[in-house]
């Protein structure tokens, strides 16, 4: 049987319909699908839908519209970070850590908060690349 830690985890994200922070992950649904015929695919796609909709419903709850306004532009150009930004503020979400709604001026702060992180993990590339290119100029 699993280890019943990771039993409670498990419950935790896939069970009690809270399936949608992640949906099971790629790998796990390529799995599934490679052990069942084609009529399970439809049910896949069923969930992943139904997943989408929790998402949005769940988005639609705690964003002011003016914050999901701001959203849906940034998803426009960048799907990555919007759905970041998304993921982030459903697991608060799911976690009770946000109370009421999230004002815009909340959204650009994490906005801003993720593009450091971005702007920092590329800065240490290039850090460490130029220290790399010191060790080849003997």
């Amino acid at each position: 049987g699993m280890d019943p830690d990771m039993e409670h985890i498990f419950q935790t994200f896939f069970g009690n319909g809270a399936s949608f922070s992640f949906g099971g992950g790629p790998q796990y649904h390529r799995q599934q699908q490679q052990q069942r015929q084609g009529g399970q695919q439809q049910q896949q796609q069923q969930r992943q839908a139904e997943a989408e909709d929790q998402r949005s419903q769940i988005l639609k709850a705690v964003l002011a519209p003016e914050a999901r306004e701001r959203l849906s532009t940034i998803a426009m150009v960048k799907a990555d970070k919007a759905r970041k930004i998304e993921d982030m503020i459903i697991t608060q979400a799911q976690r009770g850590s946000i109370s009421g709604v999230v004002s815009d001026a909340q959204l650009v702060e994490m906005l801003e908060g993720i593009s450091e992180q971005t702007r920092a993990s590329s800065k240490v590339t290039i850090q460490r690349r130029r220290a790399f290119d010191d060790d080849d100029d003997w």
